[in-house]
């Protein structure tokens, strides 16, 4: 019986370029880059331009009286923490489907959420809010991005996909 005996001084290169073919080569994401309080994040192979609202203010607005979003573009909203999350369609004029993520990026929740009727003269801040639908993460949460309307559809996604997402640079920018 032979025995095969191997030179280490020769596996080594071999050894260092396989590990850098795998681990640069096999297209490891880069963490995506915030600028100008944007980020690009790829999600179904096509990459969306997301405005981030990482803080109270921002969030409770969302995209109340926003003028719309484009075929590639949302809004990210970064938590502090992770909990379960409920978003309504305040003061929003056009249908937005929206995702619900985990802290890694993983999706606990999707919905397709309807334009509602206005807040009415006769009515409170609190009683128009009372009849908005409610849309649940359903489990923790500490991401969402809303999209246009239909884009769940065209993505295909499905409950548990991961998006990945610069969850550090997100926090450091989060209040």
């Amino acid at each position: 019986m032979a025995e095969i005996v191997m030179n280490p001084t020769k596996s080594l290169p071999a050894l260092f370029l396989l590990m850098y073919t795998l681990f640069m080569g096999a297209g490891c994401a880069q963490p995506q880059a915030i600028v100008d309080g944007k980020v690009d994040v790829e999600i179904a192979g096509e990459t969306f331009s997301c405005e981030i609202v990482a803080d109270n203010d921002s969030r409770t607005v969302g995209l109340g009286n926003h003028p719309g979003l484009g075929r590639n573009e949302a809004m990210l909203f970064s938590f502090p923490d992770s909990r379960v999350r409920s978003f309504l369609m305040r003061d929003c004029t056009f249908d937005i489907d929206i995702i619900f993520l985990d802290p890694t990026g993983r999706i606990t929740a999707m919905h397709e959420m309807s334009v509602e009727e206005a807040r009415r003269e006769d009515e409170s801040q609190f009683q128009y809010e009372m009849r908005l639908a409610k849309y649940s993460s359903r489990f923790n949460a500490q991401y969402a991005i809303e999209f246009a309307g239909g884009t769940l559809d065209r993505l295909e996604l499905d409950m548990g996909d991961q998006i990945e997402l610069n969850t550090e640079a997100l926090q450091s920018i989060t209040e």
